[in-house]
């Protein structure tokens, strides 16, 4: 009767190898789908900041009549807070960005020169999870996002 006793207390090879089989699969699951939030959430960034700086220009258009000059360098990794909040204080971004941001001028857009007019992008930068991705908004709200 003891050796009953023994052979209920422990767990199986086959009990241990579907547990770990379990395991695998809800991580295969899961990971992705939390790496998918990450991105969404990183994006959420980049859009709310273009809508801000969209509207930071209407802003200092109708104060100033012309909107700003072209603000930083137009590509991934530049820093160009500084610059933008020159001529848009009201622009806070935030620190430990995914994204860079730049403001540019009289444009052709549709296939016609703008002007006035002006156009705001985010660059996805390198080491981010959104490394690549850009959006961009322009004088007339046309946006890629």
């Amino acid at each position: 009767m003891n050796e009953d006793i023994y052979r209920e207390q422990g767990v199986t090879l086959i009990e241990l190898v579907i547990v770990i089989a379990i395991i695998g699969i809800l991580a295969s699951i899961g990971i992705p789908a939390y790496v998918g939030q990450q991105e969404s959430a990183a994006r959420t960034e980049a859009y709310s900041n273009l809508q801000n700086l969209r509207l930071l220009e209407e802003q200092y258009v109708a104060d100033n009549s012309v909107y700003t000059d072209n603000e930083g360098a137009c590509t991934k990794d530049n820093d160009n807070i500084s610059q933008i909040q020159s001529e848009l204080s009201g622009f806070q971004p935030g620190t430990g960005l995914n994204y860079s941001y730049c403001i540019e001028q009289n444009l052709q857009l549709d296939g016609t020169a703008q002007t006035p007019c002006f156009r705001a992008t985010a660059f996805g930068n390198s080491g981010t999870r959104v490394d690549g991705d850009i959006f961009m908004i322009d004088c007339n709200n046309n946006k890629n996002f």
